[in-house]
């Protein structure tokens, strides 16, 4: 099987040794994205609500570029510092998704790259085409 890098610019770079998503034959692995602004790659400021639909956000950009969108994402992974803003995840979540949602596991982390207090990556598997 082959693999696919993928990569867009209305997402934030890689920070690392790693692609913004990989895609192997119809499924593509979204890496982490934090609240990173594209333009500026410097961490939002904002609110924690803020912090959260910049991560949507980002996860979309790279969705797209890979040939999907948010629908096709069937697996989430939730890193919150302060597992309290869970509901608040929760709430924004249904404003990007619907049903069926995706499959999810939120997860307590001590901390997260460049001070993020939200990370999320996921699974996309892409319609196949006939």
């Amino acid at each position: 099987m082959t693999r696919q890098a993928i990569h867009t610019d209305q997402a934030p770079a890689a920070i690392g040794s790693y692609s913004q998503a990989v895609r192997a034959g119809d499924t593509v692995y979204l890496s982490g994205q934090i609240p990173l602004d594209p333009a500026t790659m410097k961490l939002i400021d904002d609110s924690t609500e803020a912090q959260v639909r910049r991560v949507f956000d980002n996860l979309r950009a790279v969705a797209q570029a890979a040939g999907g969108d948010l629908g096709d994402i069937v697996k989430v992974t939730v890193y919150l510092t302060d597992l309290t803003h869970f509901p608040l995840v929760n709430t924004i979540m249904a404003d990007y998704f619907s049903m069926p949602y995706p499959a999810r596991a939120a997860v307590g982390v001590a901390a997260l790259p460049r001070g993020a207090t939200v990370e999320m990556d996921a699974i996309m598997v892409l319609p196949r085409t006939p």
